[in-house]
């Protein structure tokens, strides 16, 4: 314990956020380190973001395939290896991880691998294959979350997953219960049953993706049963018992549901407990979750937090963009942090992506909200491309016309979402969106008739019927 280790500036954990973070700082001229027990690239390279991604462009080739014979080509039987299929993933997870180590280091970045926890809000004990002190005058926290446990019925790796343990399958169950109607477990149910995987997602509100609001829910639920999806909402589970050959999942009011694998994707839970934040003097609330300003500072003054432990957005792209406003703060600058523009994205089949407001909270707000909805069907790049299903609308002020949101449905929704976020960053106004040329033909076009559509000066679509009295 004699070594002793100094640096302005030590981020704890290499995630999307922290290293974002390690890098800003390190651009900012600040001798840094990047502390990581794990992988780097945190959960999202490594059981997140990326490997489902990857999973999940099997999809979008088995679709296409499938939809060969529209476009005049013959395929025969298909057939796929799904062991190949979690070797791709892995290989693209391992390629981007190295990469990543590279880029630290490109940027004077110490990597320390290692568990950290505090020994007062000016040091830290690191534990590791050495264990030693390590000083910074500033410390950022983005040490993420992990999976939830049930306690009635804990993730076994074997029949009982949770969002990480199931990367790891090499061969298919023929049934597949889902425990969990989010987007984490609606994304797996779309990898799943494209893979002719029999999907029951078990949730216990009254919908699928109930926190993106009943239109998104409504759209997906009926798309979820054409694929064969079974769906069943209003139901608690209580126990899951295992059997030789498969699941008996125990619902309460005495209902069953058989099934080979189960996946458990009811929340996540907040990686702050074993930092010995008191030692700090750094406030969480009751969950765990780190208390911070739009600042991104927590509590102690040379102590910030970024990423899920703050319990603001659990997305990797939030978790960046914190990193960059604290270490900007943390070298001296005055950044804050904004949400009113953060875009979402569900990648289940079809992909769904929104920012900013919906129809109800702009209503609730104050605003005059009015909606303009174009459909794909009525584009001529999506008649080309044979991906007609689904629509993109706006949200905007009838007095202002500033938009304030958008929800978009279909083929290349986590594309076309990025035109929006920035005109809502911007508090740009439908108008900016006419007066912007969009090429032809593509599905950005989706958003110039959306916005057409809002200031009721259609061009590709019928203008409303105006009533007598008008």
């Amino acid at each position: 314990m004699a070594e002793k280790k100094e640096f302005d500036i030590a981020v704890i954990g290499a995630g999307p956020g922290g290293y974002v973070a390690a890098i800003r700082a390190a651009q900012n001229g600040a001798k840094v380190a990047l502390i990581e027990k794990k992988d780097l690239g945190g959960v999202c390279l490594n059981v997140g973001c990326i490997p489902t991604k990857t999973l999940l462009a099997t999809n979008d080739i088995l679709q296409k395939i499938n939809d060969a014979e529209e476009f005049g080509i013959s395929v025969e039987k298909v057939s796929f290896d799904f062991e190949k299929i979690k070797n791709r993933k892995d290989n693209v997870v391992k390629n981007i991880r190295n990469s990543l180590e590279g880029l630290i280091k490109s940027n004077g970045i110490e990597i320390i691998r290692g568990k950290a926890e505090f020994t007062s809000p000016e040091e830290l004990k690191i534990t590791g294959e050495n264990t030693f002190l390590l000083k910074a005058k500033k410390y950022i926290i983005a040490t993420g979350s992990m999976p939830l446990d049930i306690k009635a019925f804990p993730c076994d790796g074997k029949r009982i997953h949770n969002s990480s343990s199931i990367l790891e399958l090499t061969s298919l169950p023929e049934s597949l219960a889902i425990v969990g109607g989010g987007y984490i477990g609606c994304e797996f149910a779309s990898l799943y049953a494209s893979l002719g995987v029999k999907v029951i997602i078990l949730e216990a509100l009254e919908s699928i993706v109930s926190a993106q609001g009943k239109m998104i829910a409504d759209i997906l639920t009926k798309a979820f049963q054409k694929q064969g999806i079974d769906i069943q909402t209003n139901v608690f589970v209580q126990d899951i018992e295992s059997k030789k050959d498969g699941l008996t999942i125990h619902l309460a009011g005495g209902k069953t549901v058989d099934a080979e694998m189960a996946l458990v994707s009811v929340g996540r839970k907040l990686n702050s407990n074993n930092l010995e934040l008191i030692k700090a003097g750094v406030a969480t609330d009751n969950s765990g979750t780190i208390i911070v300003n739009e600042k991104m500072e927590t509590s102690t003054q040379n102590i910030y937090a970024i990423g899920d432990v703050t319990g603001k957005w659990l997305l990797a792209h939030v978790a960046s963009h914190q990193g960059m406003v604290a270490a900007d703060n943390a070298t001296g600058q005055n950044k804050q942090m904004h949400y009113y523009a953060v875009p979402a994205v569900i990648f289940t089949t079809p992909e769904i992506a929104m920012v900013g407001m919906t129809l109800e909270q702009a209503t609730a707000e104050g605003y005059s909200p009015t909606v303009g909805k174009f459909p794909f069907q009525a584009l001529g790049k999506s008649q080309a491309a044979h991906q007609t299903g689904g629509f993109a609308q706006i949200i905007s002020d009838k007095k202002t016309n500033q938009i304030l949101g958008a929800q978009v449905i279909g083929h290349e929704a986590s594309t076309l979402i990025g035109e929006m976020t920035l005109a809502i960053q911007n508090e740009l106004t439908i108008d900016s969106v006419i007066d912007t040329i969009h090429a032809h033909p593509t599905v950005a076009e989706v958003w110039l008739e959306a916005a057409l559509l809002a200031n009721e000066t259609p061009i590709h679509f019928p203008p409303k019927k105006k009533k007598k009295n008008d």
